[in-house]
Formats: structure tokens, sequence, C-alpha cells
């Protein structure tokens, strides 16, 4: 079983409140959730959010997957750390078949010479 750290959408139309749920990840957005981790409301100013750290911490122990949005709530709480940007390696381009050509033939002569 693939178990999600995701949000559920709670409340009326107009007036959404979510609630952060550790779920299988089969089971749909409002579905049954395995257990109930904390609270995020975006209509206050500023965004209300509860999260049970420990509760939390426990989930990803055992092999919880974050969503992006439930990543980023549990990252600005502090509970768990953004890994730093790394930078991409450069792309090296192939060499061209010309430049692959001399250099098998700079290859072919070095070996005749030695044989020699």
């Amino acid at each position: 079983m693939a178990v999600k750290i995701r949000l559920t959408r709670m409340g009326a139309k107009k007036a959404p409140f979510y609630r952060l749920v550790a779920t299988d990840s089969r089971v749909a957005r409002d579905g049954k959730c395995i257990e109930n981790l904390g609270t995020y409301n975006p209509m206050v100013e500023p965004a209300a959010v509860n999260i049970n750290a420990e509760r939390v911490k426990y989930w990803l122990s055992v092999g919880a997957q974050l969503t992006d949005t439930a990543k980023e709530l549990i990252v600005k709480e502090g509970i768990i750390e953004k890994k730093p940007y790394r930078e991409p390696k450069p792309k090296q381009m192939p060499p061209t078949p010309k430049a692959k050509a001399e250099e098998n033939v700079e290859q072919t002569s070095e070996g005749n010479s030695q044989a020699e």
C-alpha cells in the first residue's frame, strides 16, 4: 500500500478548509484517510497552519510520500528541511563524425608505428 501525505478539502463552496492527512494513494481526494495530521485554513490572514510534527515525521520514516502542496506547508512550518537546488550538469555534445574519424586515423597510425 502506497501511503501519501496530502490535503483533503473540507468547508463550504468558496470557503475552502483543508486537512493534512495520511492516506492510501489510490483513494479519492476526499475519501477515507488513515490518519489526520493537521489543518490548513487559507481564508484567514495570515493562513492558519496547524500540523502534528511528530506524526508527520513518523509517516515519513515509514515511507509515506509527500504531495507538492503538503511538502510546501511542512517546509514552511520547519518540520523538514528543503533540499538545496542542485545545478544540473552541463550536457556535453558527442564528437562529430568527422572528429571521430580523425581520432581513429591517429590511433591506427600510432598503433602501426609502435608495431614496426
